[in-house]
């Protein structure tokens, strides 16, 4: 990973330097202009450097190409929605996205009902960035199967690893931070790792090293041709209602406390590594510069998508509608504002500012889907009014999907206005479950109300099935133990839970840093 790592802290010198010479004209370094680089997998914002911006995202392209030729899925195949990546000059925009975010974060992935997105620092190692695709990728191309907690951790950490390089890439290095916690603390039993999400463990210090030890057991599967073949066994004994700890020994033959000495003397070994040909094409890369107004409103708008903490609002809707005074009329500010009113301050503002939008661009699909939800929220809350208020939504999605039928978030209202029909779920509503969820898996909203759906419909196998990766999650948190209740649910022929009972709060994945000592040889024998 060195040349990128070098190369981005070129790039942050740059950055660096042109803030020092705003600064002496007395502009702030927050009115540097932001960018938008499209590609065939990717959205990627940045107010950095254009060229390095293009390499960038086509990095995070052959990224791809090699989690599709190592999982034998069709490399020219583009993903069913793009990803989008804010890639930050500073901790500064970190925090415009999340106020309370801990210094050592250095990437993070979003899975909430408004957007599915990613926030990265520039100039820091891409491991956090690939570690969060390698998720987001395998639920979007796998998303029936079910990988237990620690093998969705392991591939992410196995993948994320790899070396760009131009004639070649290399794939099974080690993180060093990773590398060093498996000699620097105690592992936690492999019993816990194999049957217990992160978030489950109890020790701190067997949660700390819970990912370094995810990675190795997975590296050592994956490295070997004749082990390659039990992990399948592993998994398919798992899935079939195995124990998972004695599927584990059924699988390798040894009993946990041998497999435990087995990794430790694999680390102690040295780790073995595949290299391949780069023969990654190189993609187009379509690159745009957007309005004054993303410079005060671009990451506060990502903020109010995620959901805002009671404690935050009014610190944040003063600073959504002082950024937005600096651009009257502009439309990107009046979104913002507007979705920022809808949520925490005046909803009749909110709509007045979003009816403005929609008549300078009627085909603005967030503004439609935005008046949409306000109709659902105002349903709720006015039974009386619900009929005429949810075909109004409905009008405002019918607009949307014209524009965008490939939209999660347009199909997905959709599917929501429908649940307190009498007809509810038919075919059509359904057929809308299926491609809101074939374009973003990874939503645990969307995972949750299509399970619902198909419990009503009687279709509860399906359902399981559904909700199985879920449940498995290893920061599926509320949602997680929500998926869970279903599966009994389905199993026990119990009516499906109210669509309320199925909301959960947005669990950003931030992986965890690395020791803040150097980080030791993988080499360096255990104490």
């Amino acid at each position: 990973m060195g040349f990128r790592a070098s190369r981005f802290r070129s790039l942050a010198l740059a950055v660096l330097a042109v803030i020092s010479f705003s600064t002496l004209l007395g502009v702030t370094s927050a009115q540097a202009q932001w960018l938008k680089a499209e590609s065939r997998n990717f959205i990627v914002y940045s107010d950095g450097n254009e060229r390095a911006l293009r390499e960038y995202v086509q990095d995070l392209e052959t990224f791809d190409w090699v989690l599709r030729v190592w999982t034998g899925r069709p490399v020219e195949e583009a993903a069913a929605r793009r990803l989008p990546i804010y890639l930050l000059s500073g901790r500064s925009d970190m925090r415009q996205v999340f106020p309370t975010i801990s210094d050592t974060v250095a990437g993070v992935y979003v899975p909430s009902t408004e957007d599915v997105f990613a926030v990265a620092l520039r100039g820091e190692e891409d491991d956090y960035v690939f570690h969060e695709y390698a998720h987001h990728f395998f639920l979007q191309n796998f998303s029936g199967v079910t990988f237990p907690s620690w093998l969705s951790e392991g591939l992410a950490e196995y993948y994320m690893t790899v070396e760009i390089r131009p004639g070649s890439i290399q794939l099974g290095s080690h993180n060093p931070w990773r590398a060093s916690s498996l000699f620097q603390g105690p592992w936690p039993p492999l019993e816990d790792l194999l049957s217990k999400r992160m978030g489950q463990i109890r020790r701190a210090d067997h949660q700390a090293n819970y990912y370094s030890v995810a990675w190795l057991l997975t590296h050592w599967f994956l490295s070997d041709e004749t082990r390659r073949p039990w992990l399948d066994v592993y998994l398919a004994d798992v899935r079939s209602g195995g124990d998972p700890a004695e599927a584990m020994e059924r699988a390798t033959g040894q009993n946990l406390n041998q497999l435990t000495q087995t990794l430790r003397t694999y680390a102690r070994g040295g780790i073995r590594f595949s290299r391949i040909d780069n023969i990654a094409p190189q993609v187009e890369i379509t690159v745009t510069r957007l309005p004054r107004s993303a410079d005060d409103l671009l990451l506060l708008g990502q903020r109010i998508k995620i959901g805002v903490a009671e404690d935050q609002i009014d610190n944040t809707l003063a600073m959504v509608r002082r950024a937005a005074a600096r651009h009257p009329g502009d439309p990107l500010a009046l979104l913002v504002l507007g979705h920022a009113e809808l949520h925490m301050g005046d909803p009749v503002e909110g709509e007045r500012l979003l009816v403005q939008l929609l008549e300078i661009e009627p085909q603005n699909v967030e503004a439609l889907q935005f008046m949409a939800s306000a109709r659902m929220m105002q349903a709720e809350e006015r039974p009386d009014d619900a009929r005429v208020l949810l075909n109004q939504a409905r009008g405002f999605l019918a607009r949307a999907y014209a524009v965008d039928p490939d939209n999660y978030l347009t199909l997905y209202h959709n599917a929501k206005s429908r649940e307190g029909a009498a007809t509810y779920p038919n075919d059509n509503d359904l057929e809308t479950w299926i491609q809101a969820f074939t374009l973003a898996p990874q939503l645990p909203a969307v995972r949750l109300g299509f399970a619902a759906a198909l419990i009503q419909a009687d279709q509860r196998e399906a359902a399981i099935a559904l909700l199985t990766p879920l449940a498995n999650a290893p920061h599926g948190g509320d949602a997680a133990d929500i998926a869970l209740a279903l599966i009994e649910t389905a199993r026990s022929g119990g009516e499906a839970p109210p669509p309320e009972a199925l909301e959960a709060p947005v669990e950003p994945d931030m992986p965890p840093p690395g020791p803040s000592e150097e980080p030791a040889s993988p080499d360096t024998p255990t104490p």
